[in-house]
């Protein structure tokens, strides 16, 4: 069964498997496509989505932290999707693209 996950086992040898985002095998930076769209929110207001990061944890909290920093805008990060609030793609752009990622700006 491919599809089951186990819930309990009462075997003293078995081992949790990590999930699934923690499976990703390590990617270079210059090997990852990272795409950045503008999304329309409640209210008129327009947020940036930072798309296709494969960072550890601990990373990927420092990259977004530095982000904010840079764009002097809140943000935060939802199932690897980071959220900038405002349109700060040129801004994000120029600096994922000096820290050496492959930038591509999509949509908007």
């Amino acid at each position: 069964m491919s599809n089951s996950k186990i819930v309990y086992s009462t075997d003293s040898n078995f081992e949790v498997c990590s999930d699934r985002s923690e499976q990703k095998s390590f990617v270079a930076i210059k090997e990852q496509e990272i795409k950045l769209y503008l999304d329309r929110k409640k209210g008129g207001k327009i947020t940036t989505i930072i798309r296709g990061l494969i960072l550890k944890n601990n990373d990927l909290k420092n990259l977004v932290r530095e982000i904010k920093m840079k764009c002097a805008s809140g943000g935060s990060v939802k199932n690897n999707d980071v959220i900038i609030q405002g349109n700060k793609r040129e801004i994000i752009r120029e600096y994922l693209v000096g820290k050496g990622y492959n930038v591509k700006l999509s949509g908007g």
